[in-house]
């Protein structure tokens, strides 16, 4: 009897589909304020910015008649809008590099073991606590070609003053100078939480062989480094390309559109001129662009990148 008990196949008990979804629901609860926070702030005005971007419309934004690919066909014909590329293309040149050799050579000065060293961490890291709008209204001040620090500087050298967001061979590279003093602050700290993270070990081990400062520095701290190097890097370019409120508050884009980076273009495009069909189209291009840039960024930068 025993044996035909044994010889007989157990079925283990059947259990719902309700059970078996409970822990997929329970997941699903506590991720649906982050759900419905995007939906309602990220991809409900990212699909529509998309759908916008094939129409013309009226003064309220909404759909009037559809035109297919010719907002984006007038784009790549417009002298404005490849007037906005090029800007912005030097814009992310001259503020991504700049903001970080600068961040990592502070940090490398605060990392140093110094009586009072906390006090030139927080002045090194403040700007993070300074608006955009209070701190371009303080460049606005700095840059004003009557009364600004700056030219006052080189009057005390004899030298001509410039008109610092009056002139469009300047005006670019003043914003840009505002734009990476105000981005330090974060960049500094980033990189200064990556300098504390590398085991000291290593750099006692090299100073027992004789390895000098720039040599434990090439060998040792960059490369330790680059992990964080590589966040603040990508973070810095997506910022980059997304500037807006120093523009705004400095130059509006002037003077010959020489600071009219692409996402002031859609503002104007969208809020003043309000074409919010070839607005929707810079802004999908803009976003196209940075996904690119991101994309090759991880495909050949996370290469150099040392995670141990």
């Amino acid at each position: 009897m025993s044996s035909a008990l044994n010889s007989k196949e157990y079925k283990p008990p059947k259990i719902s589909f309700w059970r078996r979804s409970l822990n997929a629901r329970t997941a699903l609860l506590y991720l649906l304020p982050s759900i419905v926070l995007f939906s309602v702030f990220v991809f409900y005005p990212m699909f529509r910015t998309i759908y916008l971007s094939f129409f013309l419309t009226d003064q309220q934004g909404h759909a009037a008649l559809f035109v297919g690919l010719e907002n984006y066909t007038y784009l790549f014909e417009s002298d404005s809008f490849k007037q906005s590329t090029k800007a912005t293309i030097l814009f992310v040149l001259y503020t991504v590099p700049a903001t970080i050799i600068l961040a990592l050579f502070l940090a490398l000065l605060a990392n140093e073991k110094l009586k009072g060293i906390g006090f030139f961490r927080t002045i090194f890291s403040s700007t993070m606590g300074i608006s955009v709008a209070a701190s371009s209204v303080v460049w606005l001040f700095l840059f004003h070609p009557s009364i600004g620090m700056f030219n006052r500087f080189l009057g005390i050298f004899g030298l001509k003053d410039i008109q610092w967001l009056l002139d469009p061979e300047w005006a670019l590279l003043s914003v840009s100078i505002s734009t990476i003093w105000l981005n330090l602050g974060f960049s500094f700290l980033i990189i200064l939480g990556g300098l504390q993270n590398i085991d000291e070990h290593l750099y006692e081990s090299s100073k027992i062989d004789g390895a000098g400062y720039f040599y434990r520095l090439r060998r040792i701290t960059i490369p330790m480094l680059s992990p964080t190097l590589f966040f603040i890097i990508t973070i810095t370019m997506i910022n980059a390309f997304q500037t807006f409120g120093q523009i705004d508050i400095l130059t509006k884009g002037g003077p010959s559109e020489s600071t009219n980076l692409i996402v002031y273009s859609i503002y104007k495009e969208a809020f003043i001129n309000y074409q919010f069909g070839t607005a929707s189209a810079q802004a999908v291009f803009l976003f196209i662009t940075i996904l690119i840039v991101t994309i090759l960024q991880f495909k050949f930068g996370e290469k150099k990148v040392h995670y141990q």
